[in-house]
C-alpha cells in the first residue's frame, strides 16, 4: 500500500504541476486588446456568473473591496461593464458584462482556444489520443 499511496502521491504533483503551468500559459495568450490580467479576470467572471454585486465578485477574484472599484472603473470607463440598481437592496448594485465585454471576452477565448489547438495539433495523434483520454479521467476526478 506503501508503494501505491508514494505513486499516487508522485502523480498528484505532476498532473498539479503540469495543469498549473498549463493554465497559466493559455491564460497568457492574448487576443488583440490591452486589458489586464485582472481586468480580464474579472470580466471573465462576470461572463460566467452573469452578473455579480461588487462584493461578491471581490471575493470571486479573492481581492480587497477597493481593489475591485478600481478594475471595475477601469472596465465601465471602457464599456465593458454596467452596473444596474439592485433589484432587493438599494444601497447596493449589479455588475454584468455590456454586449462590448461579452465580445471582448469571446476574443479572448477564441484566442486562447487557438492558441491550445495548435500545441494539440503538432502532438502526434497517439500523443492526442492519450490526452483525450486523460481529459475524460480527469473530468471524472473533479466531479468525485
Amino acid at each position: 500500500m506503501a508503494t501505491e499511496r508514494g505513486t499516487a502521491d508522485e502523480l498528484a504533483k505532476l498532473l498539479r504541476e503540469a495543469i498549473q503551468r498549463l493554465n497559466r500559459r493559455v491564460r497568457q495568450t492574448r487576443a488583440v486588446g490591452d486589458l489586464t490580467s485582472s481586468q480580464l479576470s474579472a470580466l471573465t467572471s462576470l461572463q460566467l456568473a452573469g452578473a455579480l454585486t461588487p462584493r461578491e465578485l471581490a471575493d470571486v477574484e479573492r481581492v480587497q473591496p477597493p481593489t475591485m472599484t478600481k478594475i471595475v472603473g477601469k472596465l465601465e470607463e471602457r464599456g465593458l461593464v454596467v452596473r444596474t440598481p439592485h433589484p432587493t437592496d438599494g444601497r447596493q448594485v449589479i455588475l454584468a458584462p455590456t454586449e462590448q465585454g461579452r465580445a471582448m471576452y469571446a476574443q479572448f477565448e477564441k484566442a486562447r482556444h487557438e492558441w491550445l489547438a495548435a500545441q494539440l495539433a503538432a502532438l502526434s495523434a497517439e500523443e492526442r489520443d492519450v490526452l483525450g483520454r486523460a481529459a475524460a479521467i480527469l473530468q471524472q476526478v473533479a466531479r468525485s
